[in-house]
């Protein structure tokens, strides 16, 4: 009897999960969460959630420190990293280059494709839900996730501090010739 009680508790996999109350999450603006082993990202803008992988499928940054910009008519969160822009609704990264084939080059928007998990958000009675998205085979952002992830993203945080101590050391030689 009790194993049936705690099978009644445990959700399906996948979800939906319910990630908090709609007002508190409204007034957080972005929120954090673990399901799954999987880390996301859920952000209240202009009326609207998202939800998506909370590490940027580039380097691992951390997207909840992003600015939203509208970049050609769509809502992207940008990378405080690398400055990689990414759409909220469809994970889509974006870039902006001129086609060398113009007569007149003109910078436009162009887009890698689909490169950040994106989750379905739902409320219901002023409940948030996410169910965690499942298709689309291997995206980019995948890799930052789980325990491989962790060590990944403590590698490159380990180099990025080591490339930083190096050029301190520099300055301060340089300085004192």
């Amino acid at each position: 009897c009790e194993d049936r009680a705690m099978e009644e508790n445990e959700q399906p996999t996948g979800g939906p999960y319910f990630v908090g109350k709609k007002d508190e999450l409204i007034e957080a603006k972005r929120s954090f969460r673990t399901l799954e082993d999987r880390d996301i990202l859920i952000i209240h803008h202009q009326g609207v959630f998202y939800a998506l992988d909370s590490y940027c499928y580039h380097a691992g940054g951390l997207l909840q420190n992003g600015d939203i910009e509208e970049l050609n008519g769509r809502l992207c969160i940008i990378c405080p990293k690398h400055k990689y822009k990414i759409t909220l609704a469809e994970g889509e990264s974006l870039y902006k280059a001129n086609d060398p084939r113009d007569p007149q080059p003109v910078p436009r928007w162009y887009s890698k494709g689909m490169k950040q998990r994106t989750h379905t958000v739902t409320e219901i009675n002023g409940e948030v839900f996410v169910k965690l998205s499942k298709s689309q085979g291997w995206l980019e952002s995948d890799f930052f996730q789980g325990e491989k992830g962790k060590l990944e993203r403590a590698k490159a945080e380990a180099a990025e501090q080591k490339e930083k101590e190096k050029k301190k050391e520099k300055k301060k030689l340089e300085n004192t010739k």
